[in-house]
């Protein structure tokens, strides 16, 4: 039986397209501290390990897990959250950045089906296809036009993916203006975090009227039955690990993997 741990509902996006970011709250109090949030990462973590084995030994289903959000979301410390327990036999990063030459020549999805994860298998895409309606539409990188028709183009290829047996899970990590202030001062006044800080994150920073408008839009035309959103509060780094830590278990063990039989049994040998 699926977990009733943490219930979807504060978090998951509605399907009806009338979705308003300003309804999603930045901040949670669903754990009381932050020792209640680690903890709680702990045993999802555990739990997470044995079905991911479990899900590499049946091989017959997949999962996607797809995390996006505005610089200093947290993508790495989610990712390290929920898979600190897991060995990396099945599990697997995609990190999209600007796109090569080489990708630029082809369809934006191009690049991205490669790494969709084969049967048995975790894959999480650090950025992902999402771009594509986010910072490249803020920019005006492709004609409006052109980014208008990618929305239900994606509803379509995971559309794909999900009729093949990957489930896709999507999360954006929802912080506030303020904390990404803090976050991009930290990194520039840490010696240790310096390397990770780009000047360019703050003229995104400019523009985050017009990046929460894409967000809004995206979670509209995008969150559907068979891939929907979540909205994870993401000021918190502990709290933020723990609901989606939460929500991936919940959906592997919707899945249920079972280890095959393959029919073997010690009297069918001689064992020496």
């Amino acid at each position: 039986m699926p977990s009733s741990f943490l219930p979807p509902s504060p978090f998951r996006v509605t399907v009806d397209g009338q979705t308003r970011l300003a309804d999603y709250k930045t901040s949670s109090d669903i754990y009381k501290s932050k020792t209640q949030s680690r903890a709680a990462i702990k045993t999802h973590a555990k739990a997470i390990k044995g079905l991911a084995h479990r899900l590499y030994g049946a091989a017959d289903k997949s999962l996607l897990i797809i995390l996006q959000g505005m610089d200093t979301s947290g993508k790495d410390g989610t990712t390290s959250a929920i898979f600190h327990r897991t060995p990396p036999l099945n599990l697997h990063v995609a990190a999209f950045k600007a796109p090569s030459k080489t990708e630029r020549a082809h369809d934006y999805l191009w690049r991205i089906h490669p790494h969709c994860p084969p049967k048995g298998h975790i894959t999480i895409f650090n950025r992902s296809h999402y771009e594509d309606v986010l910072v490249v539409k803020v920019r005006g990188f492709a004609p409006a036009a052109a980014t208008e028709q990618r929305y239900e183009q994606i509803n379509n290829f995971e559309r794909h993916l999900t009729e093949n047996g990957t489930i896709v899970l999507k999360f954006m990590l929802h912080i506030s203006h303020e904390i990404q202030g803090e976050r991009l001062r930290d990194r520039l006044i840490t010696p240790r975090k310096r390397w990770k800080f780009n000047p360019g994150d703050l003229e995104d920073r400019k523009l985050w009227p017009e990046f929460m408008d894409a967000y809004e839009t995206m979670l509209q035309r995008t969150s559907t039955e068979h891939a929907p959103w979540y909205v994870i509060p993401s000021d918190n780094r502990a709290a933020r690990g723990a609901i989606i830590s939460g929500l991936v278990r919940q959906a592997l063990e919707n899945i249920n993997p079972q280890y095959p039989d393959p029919g073997y049994r010690p009297e069918d040998f001689e064992i020496i």
